[in-house]
């Protein structure tokens, strides 16, 4: 049938995940750092998404497409709720607020998350987010926070933070990282890895993504034994 739906412009999206936010039907997901349409029956045509773009990306068109069904919306949100009952889908990007936490001297103070951002995955981050704006950025081995006790303290604090494994995700970050470093205003940015081969990739992923981002952004990287001890800085 012809009807009214939604159409995502990729050039214009800029990844942020406000669309997905706002579409109740699920219609719309992140994919690869973009949002694109899911499912032709999931869109209703109402366009709540619209006005929360802040690029423009998102159009109506009249075109032949699958007739809206309330039922499988309806579904598939009671199966979500079922599965995640805080209904807060991993790709949907927010900054996180921390406040300082002090205790008496006599009490040990609680160790505190220092995370600034969410969501973490390089695969599910957006490019272009208002939290890169003059971040300093940490990529880090997903598995070194586990090796390295404080890890929060040392590295993730007062940092924006993406973690990956490039031998279970099976891709090359390169191309994402470049374009969020092209796209923001990085100020700085640590790579920690394991000491094992397959984090070279990921080592490998951010020196080619500063290579050809064509901006001069200071750079560390730091080595992590699997007991935990740092080898290399």
């Amino acid at each position: 049938m012809i009807r009214r739906v939604i159409e995502i412009d990729q050039e214009k999206c800029n990844g942020c995940g406000l669309c997905a936010q706002a579409c109740h039907e699920g219609a719309i997901g992140m994919v690869d750092g973009k949002a694109r349409l899911l499912r032709d029956d999931y869109c209703d045509g109402l366009g709540d998404c619209l006005p929360v773009c802040p690029t423009g990306a998102i159009t109506f068109v009249e075109r032949e497409a699958a007739a809206y069904d309330e039922a499988a919306v309806k579904a598939k949100k009671a199966a979500e709720e079922t599965v995640l009952p805080c209904g807060c889908p991993g790709s949907q990007s927010r900054s996180l607020a921390r406040e300082a936490c002090e205790a008496p001297a006599s009490v040990a103070a609680p160790v505190s998350s220092q995370l600034r951002q969410w969501p973490v995955q390089i695969k599910l981050a957006p490019i272009n987010a208002p939290y890169f704006d003059g971040a300093r950025l940490l990529v880090a081995a997903d598995c070194a926070a586990y090796a390295y006790g404080s890890f929060h303290q040392d590295f993730i604090r007062g940092k924006v933070t993406l973690i990956g494994c490039p031998k279970l995700d099976g891709v090359d970050y390169s191309e994402k990282l470049t374009e969020i470093l092209k796209r923001n205003a990085i100020k700085s940015v640590t790579v920690v890895r394991m000491e094992v081969p397959c984090c070279g990739g990921l080592e490998r992923a951010v020196m080619t993504a500063l290579q050809n981002s064509g901006k001069m952004i200071p750079w560390q990287v730091v080595t992590l034994s699997t007991d935990g001890r740092i080898l290399e800085e």
